[in-house]
Formats: structure tokens, C-alpha cells, sequence
């Protein structure tokens, strides 16, 4: 079928069935048969002369080192027509509002805040974060404070925009009794008009210990370092043949656990030797030590316990004494090493291996959009649009990427779609291992999100959109923090075979996702958001990066899989929460339980049957859960059915309430532990698959970041948002949880695979339409049977001609930056060197010694 107009002077051509070099060929020969004998010999003696000149071309042409790209044959020699595809980028989107309320504060708006806070009349008496001691008063964090719904669904309804405000946290080291305190300044900008107030309303416990308190910078550690005394280096050296004394090339570091704290009136940590090579969280050595580092005072630290080859010392003292008079009972393991035996330790570096696979030297397939990009950014605003799904983007310190106003068709899904918290809780035969149970926006995942590898963290045409964070240190930009892409999923979203009108055919499955990556010390986790087009929404969560491995030998086997010689990496379990805060067809919603069971009836037309009087079979069993304390919940046995969200006013046109339901998809857990003192009331959440409580401003979030240093009594205690209110028609909140149950294996060496370690969760309409909408799909085919068997069907494509082409850009040449960390006076800041990076990124997951 010939191209439109309109297409070819896009630049998109059909490739032609046959080169053109045939077609004339062919024309040729056609006037030969009528030429004298004459024409013929001396067509002859060309055809000759082109087979030589053939020969010789093709012999230059393998001869020779240079190989030219096809875009340079093309440009040569552009026989078959074809022309360069348009570039991949994005339309403009057409946002509903002027402004994005949930937008991050850009540097400069930090910047003035921050000098604001500085000001004598605030009396804050303030350190910058870079000289901060424990005992000064320091900002810790600023950044956005969202909006109430209640003034952004005003603006997004037409009204006036919500007044900005900052939510800005400092540590009050300074004070007699020190404690952190949160705040709300503004309105912004900055004038005269601008004030502070404390922010207490969203917490359970509105007094935050200062035990429980962030790193600000890693010179806080520097008062764990007066207790590396030079007879335990000495030992530590003759032990396992690693140095530890403050110098560049130590090969000995160090990595803490995590609860630091139970309510905040102590701040204990284990910490674990680590070798300072690729990898260091394989590479432990069967040492570890218990300080006490509460309080602002680094000189009233103290270090206690050590524990070395399952030998429990009440103090560093004792263990150098069992050291000296040759009671210490060494492992056989580790003489090796103490010995100078060289040992291997590439296999925790990421080098490629092995041999190479076949054909493998050649790169991959990868996605082109032919006819350009089909999605809509406005990279100032940070809004998309594609196939009827538009939305906003927001980004914070402690969690990273979320979604807002999530909109399909021009109506409202969800207000707000944003991860909560992600804990992972270990297992194991050492101090280390087991009392650790990490809560990772303690850490903030979006401070730790990284820009994105172009071409492998996402196809070389996705676009990228950059984030801004604040920490005590700065002001962090990453151009490329999120990425954006359309991709076909290699299977249709619909189809049937078929010989009746209208019922053979197939919907192209496309979808579009929303990703960011954050890596928090040793693992990194992507999150995903992909939507669909028959109003589907899958979000993902996968993870990779290094275990937190422990030191290998025979009374670990219950506790994980062995790595290497010496290393193993141990079972623990990963689990996330997401705040899912629908708006189906409204405000008005509830919460519907449909599980189907087994029954078994007896029916008038089995009397006489030959299979008996009665049938088995399943039924739907359907309710409206009505109160919060009757929403903490897991998923149906045998997922026997699903929750959904449902608005009992709104129905389509059949009378069925229109819903979103929601399902498991992969790993559908929830934590495995429960009633551990370093998870006791911290992370309720994590209990459930999922849970549903009544939407209160006062109630943002399930987690803090204070959270994981006070399990016994958080700032923010999930079970506290379910206080029996009614859910019935009302504004409803679903906090939804993946994760995975890892039971580490050799394969997860050196890094864990995405293809496994993956969870995820779908909503999906319910009754919201009609019927499927994605049958509106332009990019679908629908067959007809031929009147004559063996004849080819007929088909209709909609206009849309998948055979168009085009010569591809060329892809950018891979590169990878820093990103751009801007000072309290909004300056650049310059990197010192790789080992600051370093400090900056793992903070207390990977230390140092320096004297």
C-alpha cells in the first residue's frame, strides 16, 4: 500500500520490495529481446567488464581496515531512499495547571532558605553542614512540603495555586537537652511575609530523640577511630593479613548495623570488618566490635564487646589478652591470608568472565520509535502525558520519585501513587547479621538515587529528567535521575483467531515507564511505573547490587548460601510500602473483598444425571469491609480472588460499581518476622500485603525517617492510622507492599539479578469502563477469511503502517558524570577526589579509618 503524503514529508519512507538497481536491470533485458545481435555482444562485453570491476570493488572493500557504518553507505549511496529517523525527543505536554504544586525547590529557592534560616534574628545559632561536630545546631534537610489535597484539587479544578511552603528539619546538637525538630517555612518565596513553625501535627511521637538522629558528615565517625589502639592493628594484621591504621592503603574498612536504637535513650552500633577491595560487603573477616555512641560528645564513647571466631570478649582489652597469652582460638581459614597466601578476590568485582558467547560480540537488538517518540514531557513542569495517562512528578529526600494526579481520559485515578519505606531484616550466626534490620529512607532513597546509564539502565531513546535533593552537605542535581519510555512488550494486549466478521484480531501491547534507581550502600533499587493502554498500572520494584554478605563457615548454613572460600551472603528479607491514594470517579470510595469459594448444589436438571444429583463448583462471595481495624490484610488463600477500590455511587452503564482492584503480581510477600525488638513497632506495615485506612492530612506517610533507630517507639507507628474509622464512601488511602524473601545462592555472586530479585503489584479497572478501551488502539489489525480457502486473508491496519522506516540516529557516545553538588550559598561545589564521593555516597555502610 502507498505511503500518505503526509507521512513521506515526515522523512518516513516504505522499504521498497526491490532494489532499484533490479527494476532497471529487468527494463534492460526487455529491450535486448528486440535489439539487432549487434546491441546484444556489445551489452555483452559490458556485462563482462561490470563482473571485473565487481570483483575488484569487492576485493577492496574486504581488504581494507576501514569499515564504514551504514549511515555513511547511505549517505554515499542512497539507492534505497531511506532517510534519517527524526531525533528522540518528546513532544511538548500540555500540563492542566501553570505550575506543579508537589514540584522539588529548585537550587536557588534552597539557597535563600537557607540564608533565611542563617539570618541573627531566627537565634538558631547555625553550623554549616560541611564543619558541623555533633554538638552544633545544623539544617539538615530542605525541600518541598506538599500541599493539602484539599487546595491542589482546588487548583487543578481551576482555582488559584496552593501557597509554597519548605519542610525543614535541623538537628539542635547545641542545645542542653539535644533534639530534632521539624518545621514549615513560608509562604514562598522568601519576603517578608515568610515564617517558621514547628511541624508536630503529622507524628505520632512529636519528640524526636537525638539518638535516633541521620549522619550529618562522615567526621562524626572520626570518634570511633581513637579505639583502634596500635597493638589491635597489630593483631588485626597478623590475623588476616590486613592493615587497618589510618593510612591511603589500608586494606581493612569498616560497615555498621542498623537499628542504632530502641527509643532513642542510647545509640549502640555493631560494626564489621570489612577488606577494602571491589565488593567490600563479600569480603567480612571474623571480627566484630559493639560501641556505645550516644550523646554529642565523641570523648564519652565507648567500645565494648568484640566478638572473633565465635569468642564473645567483654572488651577490646580482654580480647588483646587472650591474643598475647595464646588462648584466642584461630580459624584454620584464616591463616592463609595471615600468612601473605595470595588470594583472589576478582570474583567480586564485576569484570566479565568466561568465555564469550556465540555471536555475542555483536550488540543487542535495541527499541527504535520509527515514527518518533509517542509521549508528551514538559521537562520544566515535570508532567507526562501518553495515550490518555498524564501526570505529575514529585521527588523527595527520603523516598525519591512519586506521582501525583494520575489521570486517564481526562479523569482522576489516583491523587497520589509514592513508595513509603523499604526494610530488609537479616538473619545470621554473627553480631552483625543478626540485629540488623535496615529501614532505608533512614538513609533517604532519593538522596540516594543516581543518574541512569544510558542504554542499560534505560533504552538509548528514553528521556531523562533530572532531581534535586538537599542534604547538610548540599544541594544535589542529577540531570538524569528519572528516565522516561515507550516500549512494545512483545505481546498484544488483546487477540483472538477467528472466522466470524470482525472476530480475528490483535491490539498491539504497548506500555510507557516511569523508572529511577537509588542505591543505598550495597543495593540498588529500581523503582518502575508502567502503564498500559487498556488503563492498566504495574508498579515494580527490583533490586541489584552486592549482598550484605557474612563470613562464611559451617554454623552458617541455616542463615544463608556460601559464596567463596570465605564469604556467603545471608538470608534476609526485602520489603517495600507504597502509598496508593485512589480517587475513583471521586472522593467517595470503599473498599470491596471478592473471594471465590468452593460450594457444592444440588440443581432440578442433575436429577437423572449420570454424575450424580449434585455439582461442585465455585461462587463469588462479595462485601464492603466498613471499618479500618477490618483492613489490615493479606491476600486471598490461593489468591482466590482480589481487593478493589470501588465507588458504590458511580457505576457504568451495566450498574456495576465502577473500581480499580488490586492485584498481586510478582513475590507478593510480607515480613517473615515478626515480634523482633528491632522491628517491633517501627515497620507495622510490613505485617500485611496490603492495608486501607480513612485519608487524613495528618496521616502523609507510613514511615519516617527517624523510624528505623526507634522500633520501640516511633515517630510514625502504622498501626496508629487505623483507629476504627469508618471506610465507606470516603476518601481512601491503600498502603500496598512487594518485596522478596531472599535466600541468597552462588548465583547472586557478585551481584543479585533483577531477573529474580523483582516484585511488583497491579491495578487494574474493574467495572471502571464499559468495556476494554484498548480496542480505541489505532495499532491493531483486524482479519477477514478469504472467500476461497488458500487465498490470503484480508486485513485492516487502521491507517497505521507498520512497515515504515527509517535510518536510526546514531546513538550518543556512553557517558557518566558526577552530579552537580551545590553549596549553602548556591555555589558548585568542587569533588577532592573519588575517596570523597565515596564518603559522600555510603556514609556509615562503608568507613575508612582516618587519623
Amino acid at each position: 500500500m502507498a505511503i500518505s503524503s503526509a507521512s513521506s514529508a515526515r522523512g518516513y519512507q516504505l522499504l521498497p520490495n526491490e532494489p532499484k538497481a533490479l527494476d532497471d536491470s529487468r527494463k534492460e533485458d526487455d529491450v535486448s529481446n528486440a535489439a539487432p545481435f549487434k546491441k546484444r555482444r556489445g551489452r555483452r562485453f559490458r556485462f563482462v567488464f561490470l563482473i571485473i570491476l565487481t570483483t575488484i570493488t569487492l576485493c577492496a572493500f574486504f581488504l581494507t581496515p576501514y569499515k564504514p557504518t551504514l549511515n555513511k553507505w547511505l549517505e554515499n549511496d542512497n539507492e534505497f531512499g531511506l532517510e534519517k529517523c527524526v531525533a528522540p525527543l518528546a513532544p511538548a505536554a500540555k500540563p492542566p495547571t501553570a505550575t506543579n504544586p508537589w514540584a522539588s525547590l529548585t537550587v536557588d529557592e534552597i539557597t535563600d532558605i537557607q540564608k533565611w534560616l542563617e539570618a541573627p534574628e531566627r537565634k538558631l545559632n547555625l553550623t554549616r553542614g560541611s564543619d558541623a561536630a555533633l554538638s552544633d545546631n545544623v539544617v539538615y534537610l530542605i525541600e518541598t512540603y506538599y500541599p493539602s489535597k484539599a487546595d491542589a484539587l482546588a487548583y487543578l479544578d481551576g482555582g488559584i495555586a496552593p501557597e509554597r511552603y519548605s519542610h525543614v528539619i535541623i538537628h539542635h546538637g547545641g542545645l542542653r537537652d539535644p533534639t530534632i525538630m521539624n518545621y514549615i517555612v513560608g509562604p514562598l518565596p522568601i519576603d517578608e511575609g515568610t515564617t517558621m513553625r514547628p511541624l508536630t501535627e503529622i507524628y505520632h511521637e512529636s519528640e524526636i530523640p537525638f539518638n535516633a538522629r541521620g549522619f550529618v558528615n562522615i567526621e562524626e565517625l572520626h570518634g570511633l577511630f581513637k579505639f583502634l589502639s596500635p597493638e589491635l592493628s597489630d593483631a588485626l594484621e597478623d590475623l588476616f593479613g590486613v592493615t587497618v591504621r589510618g593510612n591511603d592503603n589500608d586494606t581493612l574498612i569498616a560497615s555498621s548495623n542498623g537499628p542504632l536504637s530502641f527509643d532513642g535513650t542510647t545509640r549502640k552500633t555493631w560494626l564489621s570488618l570489612r577488606r577494602n577491595l571491589p565488593g567490600p560487603w563479600l569480603l567480612p573477616v571474623n571480627f566484630w566490635q559493639l560501641f556505645d555512641v550516644a550523646g554529642t560528645d565523641p570523648s564519652l564513647w565507648t567500645a565494648s564487646k568484640v566478638v572473633f571466631n565465635h569468642q564473645v570478649f567483654g572488651s577490646t582489652t580482654e580480647f588483646l589478652q587472650s591474643y598475647r597469652n595464646g588462648t584466642l582460638i584461630r580459624n584454620p581459614k584464616d591463616l592463609e591470608s595471615s600468612r601473605g597466601t595470595p588470594q583472589d578476590y576478582s570474583w567480586s568485582t564485576r569484570k566479565r568472565v568466561g568465555t564469550p558467547r556465540d555471536l555475542d560480540h555483536l550488540p543487542g537488538p535495541r527499541s527504535v520509535s520509527f515514527a518518533g517518540l509517542r509521549f508528551r514531557v514538559d521537562r520544566g513542569m515535570q508532567y507526562i502525558s501518553w495515550m490518555g495517562w498524564g501526570m505529575y512528578l514529585g521527588f523527595d529526600r527520603d523516598m525519591g520519585l512519586n506521582l501525583w494526579d494520575i489521570t486517564l481520559k481526562g479523569e482522576r485515578i489516583i491523587y497520589q501513587l509514592a513508595p513509603q519505606e523499604a526494610i530488609a531484616q537479616y538473619a545470621g550466626n554473627d553480631p552483625l547479621q543478626s540485629t540488623t534490620a535496615w529501614l532505608d529512607r533512614h538513609f533517604g532513597m532519593g538522596l540516594a538515587v543516581r543518574d541512569m546509564l544510558p542504554g542499560y539502565d534505560c533504552p538509548h531513546e528514553a528521556v531523562y529528567l533530572p532531581a534535586t535533593t538537599h542534604s547538610a552537605l548540599g544541594t544535589l542535581v542529577r540531570e538524569k535521575a528519572i528516565c522516561v519510555f515507550e516500549q512494545d512488550t512483545g505481546r498484544p494486549v488483546t487477540r483472538h483467531t477467528g472466522y466470524m466478521e470482525g472476530e480475528f484480531g490483535a491490539v498491539k501491547g504497548y506500555m510507557l515507564t516511569v523508572r529511577s534507581i537509588s542505591v543505598v550502600g550495597n543495593y540498588d533499587y529500581g523503582f518502575d511505573y508502567m502503564f498500559h493502554i487498556d488503563g492498566t498500572i504495574e508498579v515494580r520494584l527490583s533490586a541489584s547490587g552486592y549482598l550484605q554478605g557474612g563470613y562464611w563457615d559451617p554454623l552458617q548454613d541455616p542463615y544463608g548460601g556460601r559464596l567463596r572460600e570465605h564469604s556467603m551472603g545471608n538470608l534476609h528479607d526485602h520489603v517495600i510500602n507504597y502509598k496508593v491514594d485512589f480517587d475513583i470517579a471521586g472522593l467517595e470510595n470503599s473498599l470491596l473483598e471478592t473471594i471465590s469459594s468452593q460450594e457444592v448444589v444440588e440443581q432440578p436438571w442433575l436429577e437423572d444425571d449420570e454424575w450424580g444429583h449434585t455439582a461442585i463448583q465455585q461462587k463469588i462471595t462479595r462485601q464492603i469491609i466498613k471499618t479500618e481495624d477490618e483492613a489490615l490484610l493479606k491476600y486471598p488463600t490461593n489468591f482466590q480472588g482480589h481487593y478493589s477500590i470501588v465507588n458504590q455511587n458511580k457505576t457504568n452503564s451495566w450498574g456495576s460499581p465502577r473500581g480499580y482492584a488490586i492485584h498481586a503480581g510478582y513475590n507478593p510477600i510480607h515480613n517473615t518476622v515478626v515480634g523482633s525488638r528491632r522491628l517491633l513497632n517501627n515497620a507495622n506495615w510490613a505485617r500485611y500485603n496490603l492495608a486501607v485506612s480513612l485519608r487524613k492530612e495528618t496521616e502523609p506517610s507510613s514511615s519516617s525517617m527517624w523510624n528505623m533507630n526507634l522500633p520501640g517507639k516511633p515517630t510514625v507507628d502504622f498501626h496508629k492510622l487505623f483507629d476504627g474509622d469508618n471506610i465507606t464512601q470516603d476518601d481512601l488511602v491503600v498502603w500496598v507492599n512487594v518485596g522478596t524473601h531472599h535466600l541468597p545462592q552462588a548465583e547472586d555472586s557478585p551481584n543479585t539479578k533483577t531477573t529474580v530479585a523483582m516484585s511488583s503489584f497491579i491495578l487494574t479497572p474493574l467495572n471502571y469502563f464499559d468495556s476494554d478501551i484498548s480496542l480505541d488502539s489505532s495499532n491493531a489489525v483486524l482479519l477477514s477469511a478469504p472467500s476461497k480457502p488458500g487465498e490470503p486473508w484480508k486485513f485492516d491496519d487502521y491507517g497505521v503502517k507498520q512497515g515504515f522506516t527509517c535510518i536510526p540516529e546514531t546513538p550518543p557516545s556512553f557517558e557518566y558524570y558526577d552530579p552537580k553538588i551545590y553549596d549553602e550559598d548556591g555555589r558548585v561545589k568542587e569533588t577532592e577526589s573519588v575517596e570523597d564521593m565515596r564518603k559522600m555516597a555510603e556514609m556509615y555502610h562503608r568507613i575508612k579509618v582516618e587519623l
